[in-house]
């Protein structure tokens, strides 16, 4: 009898832990179901040819160099409405004869295609996007934001305070008439989940600028990714944590670099330099998508 008792206490167990696994494994299909298709679309926003490198460290490693950048902006498309990411540099340089130098003779610019002609290339209009963010308020990432003036800014609270303040608007007019037409803002106070989903993750990684910020996006086919922004530049940067001198924060850059690369490691994350021109030939264009 004690051995009957015995053997039925032994499958009820064997019972219970199938029980168990079928549940994890349906909670985990669940899941699986339930992730958000996001797509990212990436566009050009300009090229800017960095004519005095050595601006892109506290020391002096590129001395007499120049270098190439890229100056994307993306789209992320989510069942929830669409979040422009960064804007390029200023459409005013479109049409031009001849690239733009600015007056310290450090940066040439250009750009050729407006934001209503690369939107149109996936089938949206400006009204189609709810969100704007830009990682930075510097002209080569706000170039058509006013355009925008009927999405949402999200904006970290202090980048918006430090580019609207009176100061600013005197010291550095160009960059603040370029977000001045977006007065739909949500501030931010720190990491913000845009879809409340856990798909696309605003962080916030000052020093570059006060209020600077990157952004997490885990993709329905291909994963997570992250965008960095100006926290990185080029490839030599990210890998020896080299600064800009014109950062506005050296230590607050140097935890940021920390903390991104402990958050791209949790989530196992690909990570795209913004300026960096490889990586952005890496990414499918408009209107093809990464998924």
């Amino acid at each position: 009898m004690k051995n009957f008792v015995l053997s039925l206490l032994i499958l009820s167990i064997v019972a219970c832990k199938e029980t168990k696994k079928e549940s994890a494994d349906t909670i985990s299909a669940s899941e699986e179901v339930l992730k958000p298709e996001v797509k990212l679309y990436t566009f050009d926003g300009g090229t800017v040819m960095v004519n005095n490198l050595e601006l892109f460290s506290q020391d002096t490693t590129y001395h007499g160099q120049t270098k190439e950048f890229s100056d994307a902006f993306y789209v992320i498309s989510h069942p929830d409405g669409n979040l422009m990411w960064d804007a390029g540099l200023p459409e005013g340089l479109i049409g031009l004869a001849e690239p733009f130098t600015d007056p310290s003779g450090a940066f040439t610019v250009s750009r050729r295609d407006s934001v209503v002609s690369q939107l149109k290339s996936i089938g949206m209009e400006i009204d189609d996007i709810k969100y704007i963010a830009l990682s930075h308020t510097h002209f080569d990432h706000s170039g058509h934001a006013n355009r925008f003036k009927n999405s949402t800014w999200l904006v970290q609270e202090v980048e918006y305070d430090s580019i609207t303040s009176v100061t600013s608007q005197v010291a550095n007019a160009d960059n603040y008439n370029a977000i001045k037409e977006l007065t739909k803002t949500k501030k931010l106070n720190g990491d913000f989940d845009v879809f409340g989903d856990g798909s696309v993750i605003i962080k916030s990684m000052p020093g570059h600028t006060p209020g600077h910020q990157v952004l997490y996006v885990d993709l329905a086919e291909n994963g997570p990714i992250m965008l960095t922004g100006d926290l990185y530049h080029t490839y030599e940067n990210r890998e020896f944590k080299r600064v800009p001198i014109f950062n506005f924060d050296l230590d607050q850059t140097l935890k940021s670099m920390d903390a991104f690369e402990a958050f791209a490691k949790e989530k196992n994350a690909k990570v795209y330099l913004q300026h960096q021109k490889e990586d952005f030939n890496k990414m499918p264009k408009a209107p093809e998508y990464l998924k």
